[in-house]
């Protein structure tokens, strides 16, 4: 195995399960907030930070949710005083999730002042009818007004968050947000077609046949988010992750990665270890998978006892891992060097999955250099079936 698998995980996720109101189409654990539970929350999150820090040395944090924005100022000053005492600042890229209708400017500047420095902003759609449609909380005003606020903050790292294939989204909207978050000039863009998840309003309403799901425009608005972002001066590194390179004029090819890419989902697309803390979050530390209960409650319970929430944890063969580690790298326009994966999993993808590589080059979906091995256009589109052929 690799020589970094003794050395301290640098990537920190933290997961803030809150939120004003659940969104049609959420599928991941978060609940709406009260306060007393949000209060808990944080306490035993603090306990969880006692805990792995001496093991953690953070170059990225992510705060994601949930709406981590919904915490307020108190919450905040305590959590990141916290990472502050625990010696935890200072990463690189420290990002977090918010959304446009909880941004404010002492936020902002609490934040500014602990070093956070990337805002990942959740605006989903510009267009009043599809947002209420998601059930989101913000209106496409707030959306314009938070990020003047962010900008004015000094945060120069922004992501936007945009969806497609929204119930009742047209081509002519979905071109029109694009053409407005273009003007918008962010540094990063992600954008997600909407899955119909079990669970969620939205299934149901496809399942009673209230709309239907049209592929040919989901595929279409895909290939329109990706040649306007190129004309926009975005590179796409990712399957939905595009980002600017710095300085502007330069021209990366698509097999690097720009430098405004996020830094943190780079290195879990690298089969990179990290700690993953708060309910539901997983992690992956020198070769053991954690998963913390889905469940806020039991979260609270367990941290107040003074140990961690994890209700699975699983140690993966090194092939295993491997094949997982392949897999996610290829939702990366770079795909593998195979020196790389070599130095990051011990194994060689060209004497491992010789045959499986050569089914996707036969397949279209993918192209084998002498150095490197990565999805075509085509293949990146179907990212998911490639990605299965190396699953071990």
């Amino acid at each position: 195995m690799s020589h970094s698998v003794s050395a301290h995980p640098t990537s920190l996720y933290i997961h803030v399960p809150f939120c004003a109101q659940k969104c049609e189409y959420c599928a991941f654990y978060s609940e709406a907030s009260s306060g007393e539970l949000i209060n808990r929350y944080v306490a035993a999150l603090v306990r969880e930070l006692e805990i792995v820090a001496a093991d953690l040395k953070p170059q990225t944090i992510f705060c994601g949710g949930g709406t981590p924005s919904i915490l307020n100022l108190r919450q905040w000053e305590t959590i990141l005083r916290a990472l502050e005492k625990l010696n935890l600042l200072g990463a690189a890229e420290f990002t977090i999730e918010s959304n446009p209708a909880t941004v404010s400017a002492d936020k902002c500047q609490l934040l500014r002042d602990f070093g956070v420095n990337r805002i990942s902003m959740g605006v989903q759609s510009l267009d009043e009818k599809l947002l209420d449609r998601l059930g989101r909380v913000h209106s496409r005003e707030q959306v314009f007004k938070s990020y003047d606020i962010l900008r004015k903050s000094g945060f120069e790292n922004v992501n936007l968050d945009l969806m497609f294939a929204i119930p009742g989204q047209t081509m002519e909207i979905w071109r029109a947000t694009l053409n407005e978050a273009m003007a918008m000039q962010s540094e990063h863009l992600s954008s997600y077609e909407v899955i119909y998840e079990d669970d969620t309003p939205l299934f149901e309403q496809l399942q009673a046949g209230e709309f239907s799901v049209d592929e040919n425009l989901a595929c279409e608005m895909y290939e329109e988010l990706i040649a306007t972002a190129l004309k926009g001066g975005f590179h796409q590194y990712e399957i939905a992750n595009f980002a600017r390179n710095q300085p502007l004029n330069s021209q990366p090819s698509t097999l690097t990665i720009p430098s405004h890419a996020c830094q943190h989902n780079v290195n879990y697309w690298r089969g990179g270890s990290y700690y993953g803390l708060g309910p539901s979050a997983t992690g992956y530390v020198r070769g053991v998978r954690t998963k913390n209960w889905a469940n806020t409650q039991l979260y609270c319970d367990q941290l107040e006892k003074g140990k961690r929430a994890i209700e699975t944890s699983e140690e993966l063969s090194p092939l295993r891992r491997a094949g997982e580690i392949a897999a996610f790298g290829l939702r990366m326009n770079a795909g593998w060097p195979f020196e790389e994966f070599k130095r990051t999993t011990g194994f060689d993808l060209r004497n491992e999955w010789a045959g499986e590589m050569e089914q996707a080059v036969e397949h279209g979906w993918a192209e084998r250099t002498a150095d490197r091995f990565h999805l075509t256009h085509q293949g990146l589109r179907f990212a998911d079936a490639a990605a299965e052929l190396f699953l071990r």
